[in-house]
């Protein structure tokens, strides 16, 4: 039932957001309609992409013991890291084959490497899991590596930095939805697919291969979807192409030479430290969003708690909303700079990051405090990975920044999933002079490992407050 819900919500949401948006730039609804028909596969295809790449914790749970958390964290890392330095060859192809072509690499690639593991997980999950799966993973997060670059690069020719804000809504929007595709459809894959109750109540879970099945076949149907409905600019679906604002407005479509991108993105100083800030975000959204229904199943909340039994559910509550809020204040509010809700976001994961800290045993506060960091993470994640990327980077060279920002983001995720799954399972820990339990001292080490990363990106957000490309700033 609650499936249901929450697919009707992502549909209703859309909606709801799209109308509060407006078309502040008076395209003409022939336009408007042309562009929903080209982000709607697209999206959809990216929210698969991330039910492809996020299966892998559903699939740790259902494993149990044959993967510890010391062996999700080197799995995770081996994809993540690989996921980060990709960025160098994938942003700047990006750029040069389009949007379009890199999103037919990304959802066969990655619906290649997921079958690839589901076959594993099929015929021999106890033998070699480690080293099979850290390759395998690997190569499905290089492939990965594609789908925000590729989604990003589209939307730069279809939306203005007026209207940007309105498309890091959607983006977080996309990203719950995969989300929630990922865990919450995962786990009932595992419930329906997987799981068998015996006369005597005894539960037994199978190998979990479907976790990887399903989302491999979802991504092939939707790279046909993309192929005959996407195209990479309005000029090349028939219609007027516009001048976007960004970074490279006023500027010909034709590409740069590698070595001129690579440039001109990686000295811009407000790239960079978009860049930094992101690979805060990467240690502090899969740290929470990875490791917390770990720490539930660990201590026995997993079933017992309505954030943690729905937890893809909430995720998608929380990151659309996010999203959404961070979206529609940055255009409306803050004149479509992105620097003061990151801001504002950061400082909130912040104060509540300082609450985790106190609450590992108060089920119900550590809830809402995760509610509220993913929240505000996904929030963050839309505004600079999806939309300041785009602004600063110009849509000439936006397949390179939001590759350089979404790398740092995923290289983020491989330091915290090194260390979180090696203090996670340390038997030392802050106890709080005995305040914990045994089991709980090396998941004391988790909010702590987090904190400074918060305080560092709320600094950082703070710096680029003010900033917007200059050809919107002349504009306005």
């Amino acid at each position: 039932m609650i499936n249901a819900l929450v697919l009707l919500g992502i549909i209703v949401a859309v909606a709801i957001f799209t109308r509060m948006s407006g078309n502040p730039m008076g395209h003409s609804s022939a336009f408007m309609r042309r562009r929903a028909f080209n982000w709607v596969p697209l999206g959809i295809t990216y929210a698969f992409l991330y039910m492809g790449r996020y299966n892998l914790t559903v699939a740790k749970i259902a494993f149990g013991d044959l993967m510890t958390k010391g062996d999700f964290g080197t799995i995770f890392a081996a994809g993540t890291i690989t996921y980060a330095f990709s960025f160098v060859i994938n942003g700047p192809m990006t750029d040069k084959i389009g949007g379009r072509k890199a999103m037919f690499i990304s959802a066969i690639g990655a619906a290649i490497a997921n079958a690839l593991m589901g076959l594993f997980t099929f015929l021999r999950p106890e033998t070699h899991l480690v080293p099979v799966f850290s390759v395998l993973y690997a190569i499905n997060m290089y492939f990965q590596s594609f789908g925000a670059v590729s989604i990003v690069k589209v939307n730069s020719h279809w939306f203005h930095v007026r209207e940007r804000g309105m498309f890091g809504g959607i983006f977080g929007i996309l990203i719950s939805t995969g989300i929630f595709f990922a865990f919450q459809i995962g786990q009932s894959i595992i419930d329906w697919l997987h799981t068998s109750t015996a006369v005597d109540g005894t539960v037994t879970v199978a190998p979990p291969y479907w976790v990887f099945w399903i989302p491999s076949l979802f991504l092939l149907a939707f790279t046909a979807v993309n192929y005959f409905m996407v195209q990479d600019s309005p000029g090349k679906a028939g219609l007027q192409d516009i001048d976007t604002g960004d970074a490279s407005s006023g500027e010909d479509d034709k590409p740069d030479p590698i070595g001129v991108i690579l440039k001109r993105v990686v000295t811009n100083p407000i790239v960079l430290t978009i860049g930094a800030i992101e690979f805060c975000t990467g240690v502090l959204r899969q740290g929470i969003m990875h490791w917390y229904p770990i720490f539930a199943k660990d201590l026995g909340y997993y079933k017992e708690f309505v954030v943690t039994e729905n937890w893809g559910a909430m995720l998608f509550v929380a990151g659309a909303t996010g999203g959404m809020t961070a979206g529609w204040v940055s255009d409306k509010v803050f004149g479509s700079r992105r620097g003061p809700v990151a801001g504002l976001l950061y400082g909130l994961m912040f104060l509540c990051m300082i609450v985790m800290c106190f609450s590992l045993n108060h089920i119900w506060i550590l809830g809402i405090c995760v509610f509220l960091i993913s929240y505000c993470v996904i929030g963050t994640h839309g505004m600079l990975s999806g939309t300041a990327s785009m602004d600063f980077g110009g849509r000439k060279n936006v397949g390179t920044a939001v590759g350089l920002i979404d790398g740092l983001v995923y290289l983020g995720t491989g330091l915290q999933s090194i260390c979180l799954g090696f203090l996670t399972e340390s038997e030392r820990g802050w106890s709080y002079g005995g305040y914990f339990s045994d089991i709980q001292k090396g998941w004391s080490l988790w909010p702590l490992f987090l904190v400074p990363f918060a305080l560092i990106g709320t600094i950082l957000a703070i710096r680029i407050w003010k900033a917007i490309p200059e050809a919107a700033r002349k504009k306005a």
